[in-house]
């Protein structure tokens, strides 16, 4: 089979077509990150390895979650992604920080987002959308290069096509040896072309709350492809340092990292 028509050039060629404006918005970008966001140049450095040898789970936003015992992480480092705060009162309990670095969640939910009492991790495109008095605001720097960063100062982070990959840049960055994937179903039943853009008509299946990309949400389908890379890179990335990703997804279909069930770790 001819390179490009396999999942891997697919996902490579998407890469390579999305660079230009890719590095156009880098230039933007880093200008914006340097010149109004010192604060959060100062915050990344301070966190870096403040986690040395701890362990910390990343949870998720799939429909998985509804099938797990999410109060064995009560007290647990835990990372959420995007619209988790919409489980907090089901959680009985907040997450450690929030990331969110997809344009349209920004955009549509900014100032629920802005609002969510926890250390945030926005990406830069987040000053469009988040009002400018939100609290506890990181803004990371997006790369244009596929790559796992090992430094998000420097060399910002890549997206990957998944915010779980940047959460697990940056909890390598804080020096976390063990990181738990919980959530992270890598199954959509809504079908479509990687990237286009589509607008729910209905209750959400595809996530824990129906009402995650509810009725008029815009959302983008996903790129199983190029997630898949940027997981690969990211297992290679802690396994080179000693340390280890692994996976407890109740029917995850993400085959990258080792499987556990949740309570093994405790």
């Amino acid at each position: 089979m001819p390179p490009a028509r396999t999942p891997a050039g697919r996902a490579l060629r998407t890469i390579l077509g999305q660079r230009a404006s890719a590095v156009r918005w880098e230039a933007q970008s880093r200008l914006f990150y340097r010149f109004s966001h010192g604060e959060s140049r100062r915050t990344l450095k301070a966190l870096h390895d403040r986690h040395a040898g701890q362990r910390c789970f990343i949870i998720g936003n799939g429909p998985s979650l509804n099938q797990t015992n999410l109060s064995l992480l009560s007290g647990e480092f835990t990372f959420g992604l995007n619209r988790i705060y919409l489980a907090f009162d089901d959680l009985g309990f907040r997450t450690s920080c929030l990331v969110c670095v997809n344009r349209l969640v920004l955009e549509q939910s900014g100032s629920e987002l802005a609002r969510v009492p926890v250390p945030k991790f926005f990406g830069t495109v987040a000053a469009r959308y988040v009002p400018s008095h939100a609290e506890d605001v990181t803004y990371l720097r997006s790369s244009p290069w596929p790559g796992f960063s090992r430094d998000p100062v420097r060399s910002g982070v890549w997206e990957g096509a998944t915010v779980t990959f940047v959460a697990l840049q940056l909890a390598h960055w804080f020096g976390f040896a063990r990181a738990i994937l919980v959530g992270v179903d890598h199954n959509f039943s809504t079908k479509g072309p990687a990237h286009q853009i589509v607008t729910s008509e209905g209750p959400d299946p595809d996530h824990f709350h129906p009402g995650y990309f509810g009725p008029g949400y815009r959302w983008q389908l996903p790129d199983y492809a190029m997630a898949e890379f940027a997981y690969a890179t990211a297992r290679n990335a802690f396994q080179a340092d000693g340390r280890e990703v692994l996976d407890a997804t109740v029917g995850g279909k993400l085959s990258i990292f080792p499987k556990v069930r949740l309570e093994e770790p405790f």
